[in-house]
């Protein structure tokens, strides 16, 4: 009677021990995420530099971000590479754009893309308001001309209005720079937050798995954060791809120079923006290239190429269970309903 009843008191003992030790571990594991610099969506989202949002600037952008009329064939919008309805991107290899054309780089998502230091993966924007600019006038996207989106938008009694509400105390708010920072504005509110990743990081032990919690040391200890940090983990920075071996030619094309093109830097030949993780089981092909469509061939190609060393299938398998605890909420998205064109609306050209 005597053994059964300490049986009994070491079982009960164990049983309130246990979840105190599962406690600190999970602590432990969240300390050094944030020792790693891997932070949470805030839950506050700063104004973008010299644009402040306004309600009528983002009902704005977003009208300006799903019309085609932006684009000279009349067929293209920003939504068109950067499908809110996917992930952000357009799960193509690399984007098909006027005249059926072929991008030379696979489209990064553009949700979150607020949180990153500059945008496209050399960098050559330094933020929202450059990158909307950028693919309204590449001869291989949208092929327009800020003079034709001026005319365009102002051919619009609708549209007129909407810009003058938008910027109020400007002498003329239709032009191509207030066009972009509407487009800016309106990817602001493109945020993700309450990923498993994040409620964990605000103290939901069992948001994660214990393979995901798993995954995340391993992210850490193989040394992944030392590009991928920050809110969207990674974004903030460029490195070499191929720090310590170079992957292949269907990885990374040889002609394909990368933030070389931007600096004509020695240094910079090959060197890309760190690709941002958030959501990144939700925008396969992945890396630049759009080459690799499975997750795990990601992060193993990663270990073998920045980390000088091979990642088995049992930690891929791990580190990509934490990579999909980064898919977040994305935002109700209602396809509005764009101004009709009028007499003077310029054409579509072919």
């Amino acid at each position: 009677m005597m053994s059964q009843m300490k049986m009994l008191a070491v079982a009960l003992t164990l049983s309130l021990i246990a979840p105190t030790l599962v406690a600190a571990d999970d602590q432990a594991l969240r300390a050094k995420a944030q020792t790693a610099r891997l932070q949470p969506i805030p839950e506050v989202i700063e104004d973008p530099v010299d644009n402040p949002v306004t309600p009528e600037k983002v009902a704005l952008g977003k009208m300006l971000f799903f019309d085609p009329r932006l684009s000279a064939s009349g067929l293209i919008s920003c939504n068109t590479c950067h499908n809110l309805g996917m992930g952000g991107d357009d799960n193509l290899p690399t984007s098909v754009g006027h005249g059926w054309q072929r991008g030379p780089r696979n489209a990064p998502t553009v949700f979150n893309a607020i949180f990153n230091v500059a945008q496209f993966w050399d960098g050559r924007a330094a933020d929202l308001k450059a990158q909307a600019k950028g693919p309204i006038q590449a001869a291989v996207e949208m092929a327009n001309e800020p003079a034709q989106v001026v005319a365009t938008l102002q051919s619009m009694p609708e549209y007129v209005e909407h810009f003058a509400a938008a910027f109020p105390d400007a002498p003329e708010p239709v032009t191509f720079d207030n066009t972009a920072k509407a487009i800016e504005a309106f990817e602001t509110t493109l945020v993700t937050p309450n990923a498993p990743f994040d409620r964990f990081m605000r103290g939901e032990d069992d948001a994660l798995s214990a393979e995901q919690k798993e995954g995340l040391a391993l992210f850490i200890n193989r040394g992944c954060t030392a590009c991928h940090g920050g809110v969207n983990l990674g974004g903030q920075g460029y490195f070499p791809f191929g720090l310590l071996k170079r992957p292949g030619a269907d990885i990374l094309p040889p002609t394909d120079k990368g933030r070389f093109e931007v600096t004509r830097s020695a240094t910079d030949e090959y060197v890309f923006r760190a690709a941002p993780l958030r959501n990144i089981a939700l925008t396969a092909p992945y890396f630049h290239s759009g080459a690799i469509w499975d997750l795990k061939q990601a992060v193993a190609v990663m270990g073998t190429a920045q980390l000088g060393s091979e990642i088995g299938e049992g930690e891929a398998t791990k580190i990509a269970a934490f990579l999909e605890a980064l898919t977040g909420e994305v935002p109700t998205i209602t396809y509005p309903i764009l101004p009709a064109e009028t007499e003077t609306t310029p054409k579509p050209q072919p």
